[in-house]
C-alpha cells in the first residue's frame, strides 16, 4: 500500500458514530452523524455486521466504515481468521461501504504488520481505519510510523488511555508526529461535555463516539447497545459550538 490517499483537512467538525444495527445507523445519521462505523455486537467491542446488515449500507444515508472483526477476544489472528476477514472486506465493498475498520496484534506488544499488509491489499477503493488494537501496543510512536508506511487513512485511538479525555495529550503528540500523513481519530468516552476540550487539545476536527443510551434501558433491550439521538445531537452541537 502507498500513502498517497490521505485524509483531506475539513473546515467543519465531523462526528463518526459506531452502531450495531441498521436501525441505529439511520437514527444516528438523522441526528447529525457525518459518518457511521457499522458493526454488530458492540457489547463485545464490535464485530463484523451480518450479511443482511451489510446489504442495507446503501440505505443509511451517510458514509459507512464497516468493522472487520470475525470474532470477539484478542486481536491475534489465525490464518483462518484472516481468510474470513478478506471475504468480509470484499462483501463490504460490494455493498457500498466507504471503508473498513480493522486491526491485528502480534502477541508481543506490537502490530502484526504481516497480517495488516495482507488485509490492506484487499482494500482497493476503500478507506481504511486501524482500530483500537493500536491502544494495546507497547510503543505507539513505532506503531504510528508502521500504520503510515502501510497506508492506513485513520487510526482510531484514545492515546492508550482508558478514554480520549485522559489521553488527549498523547493524541495531540500523535497528531503532531503524523504531520498530516494519517488521520488521528479520538475515540472512547467522548460526549458533549468534553468534545471541545478534546478538539482543542488535539487540534483535530473529527471525533468517534457511541452516543449510547445510559439510562432508561427497557428490559427487552438488555444486552443491546442503542444509539441515543439526543446524545448525537448534543455532541454535534458541542463540536461546532
Amino acid at each position: 500500500m502507498t500513502t498517497e490517499n490521505k485524509p483531506v483537512p475539513q473546515s467543519q467538525p465531523l462526528l463518526e458514530v459506531c452502531v450495531e444495527s441498521f436501525q441505529d445507523a439511520q437514527i444516528a445519521t438523522k441526528a447529525g452523524a457525518g459518518r457511521i462505523e457499522y458493526c454488530s455486537a458492540l457489547a463485545l467491542g464490535g464485530l463484523t455486521p451480518t450479511p443482511g446488515a451489510m446489504e442495507r449500507i446503501g440505505d443509511i444515508g451517510a458514509p459507512c466504515m464497516v468493522m472487520i472483526r470475525p470474532r470477539p477476544g484478542n486481536f491475534c489472528y489465525h490464518a483462518d481468521d484472516v481468510s474470513i476477514m478478506k471475504r468480509e472486506i470484499a462483501r463490504a465493498r460490494d455493498h457500498g461501504a466507504a471503508g473498513v475498520v480493522f486491526g491485528a496484534c502480534n502477541g508481543a506488544g506490537g502490530l502484526d504488520v504481516h497480517i495488516l499488509q495482507s488485509l490492506l491489499a484487499e482494500c482497493r477503493g476503500l478507506k481504511t481505519t486501524l482500530h483500537r488494537a493500536f491502544d494495546q501496543v507497547a510503543d505507539q510512536v513505532q506503531a504510528l510510523s508502521q500504520a503510515i508506511d502501510m497506508g492506513f487513512d485513520h487510526i482510531l485511538t484514545s492515546g492508550g488511555a482508558p478514554d480520549a479525555q485522559s489521553g488527549r495529550h498523547q493524541l495531540a503528540q500523535l497528531r503532531a508526529l503524523a504531520q498530516g500523513r494519517i488521520g488521528i481519530l479520538p475515540g472512547a468516552g467522548i460526549n458533549a461535555a468534553n468534545a471541545q476540550d478534546i478538539l482543542r487539545a488535539t487540534g483535530g476536527h473529527e471525533l468517534h463516539a457511541s452516543c449510547k443510551f445510559t439510562n432508561g434501558i427497557l428490559p427487552e433491550d438488555e444486552g443491546r447497545t442503542r444509539v441515543d439521538p439526543g446524545r448525537v445531537r448534543a455532541l454535534c452541537a458541542a463540536m461546532t459550538g
